[in-house]
């Protein structure tokens, strides 16, 4: 197996939707599946058995939710390299926010076409967000119209100036090259900051920034 190689773990309730995810994970070069599970205990577990750089769990499942199996794996130090997929019949439902305030790197329609599915994979494993910034707005515009949740977040004074405002603007759905444009740096600098604040607030990928900007009041959501 090489070096670069993308391992998985599958995680539904579906035994034919596990089939189907496998056979094309298994058919493509450079990602190997290494487990299914059937629940979201049995996923946790999995994980840890594993330790596989992508986990695709289903967000409703028996025995464990997506959602609280993604919480598990978020909370411990020894699976800190795998990024948590959810998976969703829903699109964007009340789950996806959730989810990704569990710890989740983003989220994929079960219906997403097979080369953004691949794609998507690829992308988790690097580390980075699995949302792109469209789908961030669409995200932002849907599930955050809601009041942050100052008593769960960091507090602001961890982040130097900088920080917050690449923060902010990542929440708002700009990708590292409108953020660099819009700061007038190189986008080199833009991902240095946005990978410190990341550090800071022990997020473990973009997506969560997104969380704790709403959760901070750093930017506010638009309402409708």
């Amino acid at each position: 197996m090489s070096q670069d190689t993308v391992r998985v773990v599958i995680v539904d309730d579906q035994a034919l939707m596990r089939a189907g995810f496998r056979a094309l994970l298994d058919a493509e070069e450079g990602i190997e599946v290494v487990g299914e599970a059937a629940d979201g205990r049995q996923g946790v577990e999995l994980a840890r058995r594993h330790t596989p750089d992508v986990a695709l769990i289903d967000v409703q499942m028996p025995v464990m939710t997506g959602i609280e199996a993604t919480r598990e794996i978020a909370a411990d130090p020894r699976l800190a390299g795998v990024h948590v997929v959810i998976l969703t019949n829903y699109g964007l439902d009340e789950y996806v926010f959730d989810a990704l305030r569990a710890g989740a790197a983003g989220f994929l329609l079960k219906d997403t076409e097979p080369a953004e599915l691949l794609q998507a994979i690829k992308v988790a494993a690097r580390g980075d967000a699995l949302l792109s910034p469209a789908i961030t707005r669409r995200l932002i515009g849907e599930f955050v119209a809601r009041p942050p949740d100052r008593t769960t977040a960091p507090g602001l004074e961890i982040l130097t100036r900088r920080e917050r405002e690449v923060t902010a603007l990542a929440a708002r759905g700009l990708s590292n090259e409108e953020i660099a444009a819009h700061m007038v740096v190189s986008p080199f600098t833009a991902k240095t900051h946005i990978s410190r604040a990341m550090i800071k607030l022990g997020a473990r990928d973009r997506a969560q920034l997104v969380v704790f900007a709403y959760e901070a009041g750093l930017v506010e959501p638009r309402r409708r």
